[in-house]
């Protein structure tokens, strides 16, 4: 049964989402408030770099399934189903802010019809559907909690091939309704109360880092006793409890989802009177990871850290993805400038003239040319794993840079043949 959607923001949830509603056949309008935005959506232009997003979107454009407009009114009045996909940014204090969540419900509460789901898609703390129902202001129409788990990257296939669907409603018929708009993707699907479901998010994401957090803290194990941390994970993986994902070490992890989810966490926690003590280790190990790869820096360097020169490949928090929200390469590229070093950054997602997300940015000198930036470099830092710097001519860059010296944050490059071409390679976790 196809349906009528409105999804309210287009930003990545939002954008996403309500592509692949409609490539489901559902009639979807997305609403922002930006002009220029809504204008270049309607006209395929995406924001965001997601691999196979922007076919999905013109593919829904063409179709008639898609369309976006400036402000919720015009897309919500004959919505059966609203999507409520806005920020939820990290407050001082490590709490989610829901003034957009309020915001966005407030306005469109008079204009709802009778019986309407509202469907919060937003990651939000728990009890949050209680506040949509109040800021909505209505008793005949529903509040259901339907959190993503989206991985910036592979996106789309996510939304094509989810691992489950949470849908969290006190009201079982409800929850069938929303659940009805994702009967096409055959997957397991979750119903449980409004409260689990918002903890799911929040457990998932941060039970993640902490994979992530304790395979750095193990790399730095193995560098002590002189093993290597991916002949350990090797043997660890095969061990099915445990499984291969996420046990990659690298510069730390970040993003737009783990540093605010893991801090909402520990604040949720709190506000319930527990301590987690474990999450807040989490982050402590993410924090010194940072640190720990400007010492490798520092290192390999010498005494001839004071002043140096580093080329540094990568900005992106992650490769196929242009996000730069908390990126560990950023932060590395922040302690090493703290400490006197010239950083000339390279990221192929990341143009010279620097995109609107820029402002993260600021004060690190960037090129769209990774030899370029290599040129009178003292050490090479990789930061991000794109898989094209694997193919990159190492005789050239070798030649440009004023010492053959790489520390490799990802494990990426193959460093036995790096070092028969004369560099000073350092990994993470291996000798």
């Amino acid at each position: 049964m196809n349906s009528t959607i409105a999804v309210v923001g287009t930003g990545y949830v939002g954008l996403t989402t309500g592509a692949y509603l409609a490539h489901l056949g559902h009639v979807v309008t997305c609403a922002d408030v930006v002009p220029d935005k809504v204008e270049r959506l309607n006209r395929g232009e995406l924001p965001i770099l997601e691999a196979g997003l922007e076919e999905l979107v013109r593919e829904g454009l063409d179709g008639g399934r898609l369309s976006f407009v400036l402000g919720a009114r015009s897309a919500v009045e004959e919505a059966e189903f609203v999507f409520l996909c806005v920020p939820t940014p990290q407050g001082d204090d490590g709490s989610a802010d829901l003034t957009y969540v309020r915001d966005a419900a407030t306005e469109i509460g008079p204009l709802l019809h009778p019986e309407c789901i509202v469907i919060n898609k937003s990651t939000v703390p728990v009890g949050s559907t209680r506040v949509v129902e109040e800021a909505l202001g209505r008793d005949d129409v529903f509040v259901v909690s339907n959190p993503e788990f989206l991985r910036e990257g592979s996106a789309v296939h996510d939304c094509l091939h989810p691992d489950r669907i949470v849908i969290g409603s006190d009201d079982q018929a409800v929850a069938m309704r929303v659940a009805e708009l994702f009967e096409r993707l055959r997957a397991p699907l979750v119903i449980t109360d409004p409260a689990s479901a918002e903890t799911i998010k929040y457990a998932s994401n941060a039970f993640l880092a902490t994979k992530v957090s304790f395979v750095n803290a193990l790399a730095n194990v193995c560098e002590a006793v002189g093993a290597d941390v991916r002949e350990v994970v090797l043997g660890m993986g095969h061990d099915r409890r445990i499984g291969f994902e996420f046990l990659k070490p690298g510069p730390g992890w970040g993003g737009s989802c783990f540093p605010k989810d893991t801090r909402a966490m520990v604040r949720i926690a709190e506000d319930a009177g527990y301590d987690f003590g474990l999450l807040k280790g989490v982050i402590t190990v993410n924090d010194e990871q940072y640190e720990r790869m400007a010492d490798k820096v520092e290192r390999v360097l010498g005494d001839l850290f004071d002043g140096c020169r580093v080329a540094a490949w990568g900005l992106t928090f992650k490769a196929r993805t242009d996000d730069l929200r908390d990126s560990p390469a950023i932060q590395v590229i922040r302690r090493l400038q703290a400490r006197g070093a010239d950083v000339r950054a390279y990221d192929p997602a990341v143009a010279e003239a620097v995109t609107p997300r820029g402002a993260h940015l600021d004060g690190i000198a960037t090129s769209t040319d990774p030899y370029a930036v290599c040129e009178g470099a003292d050490v090479l830092i990789v930061l991000t794993e794109w898989d094209e710097f694997r193919w990159l001519d190492f005789d050239k860059v070798a030649g440009l840079m004023a010492g053959a010296r790489i520390v490799d944050t990802r494990n990426l490059l193959d460093a036995a043949l790096l070092r028969r071409q004369g560099f000073t390679y350092v990994g993470v976790g291996r000798d």
